[in-house]
């Protein structure tokens, strides 16, 4: 199963030096049921996409919630056996949940199969959505649009290879 987990680069620094992501329990998203649902559509590929940006917008609570990071959304894409996931029906239905799943133990990260990262020109607008993040999550409908603009950038590939030049 490809599961995207979301990080920041300190995360991202912190597992290449330790060389797995984890320890486990891990959040991560991929292609549920619920997704499924969600998303309305049977294309793989756009299923993926949709939880690729799920673990984008969980990358992007990260960095609210750690003002000293660089303003840049990272998701690892890790390829796991299904037994290693597990997806918790409570939380399936909530819709900030969808495609949520968790990695019971850490991941080596030699089973990722590339990091997405935001461009360094995305980083204004990644950081004003981070700063707006509480009052969208407020009802805010300014916040919200400014949240919303983050998702405008979309991220990069990189090879698990290019990790150094990431964090560099």
């Amino acid at each position: 199963m490809r599961v995207y987990v979301p990080l920041t680069l300190p995360g991202l620094a912190q597992a290449h030096g330790a060389g797995e992501l984890g320890p486990g329990p891990l959040t991560a998203y991929a292609v549920t049921p619920g997704l499924r649902e969600w998303y309305v559509s049977d294309d793989i590929e756009e299923l993926e996409y949709a939880a690729l940006n799920r673990a984008a917008a969980a990358s992007l609570r990260m960095l609210a919630a750690d003002p000293e990071a660089a303003r840049r959304r990272i998701v690892v894409a890790v390829d796991v056996p299904d037994a290693a996931t597990t997806v918790d029906p409570d939380r399936s239905l909530d819709p900030a949940s969808v495609g949520e799943v968790r990695i019971n133990g850490a991941v080596p990260l030699v089973k990722a199969a590339a990091v997405h990262a935001d461009a360094d020109d995305a980083e204004a607008a990644v950081s004003a959505a981070a700063d707006a993040l509480g009052a969208a999550d407020m009802g805010d409908d300014d916040a919200q649009f400014t949240v919303d603009g983050a998702e405008d950038h979309e991220l990069l590939w990189y090879g698990v290879q290019e990790i150094p030049g990431l964090l560099g």
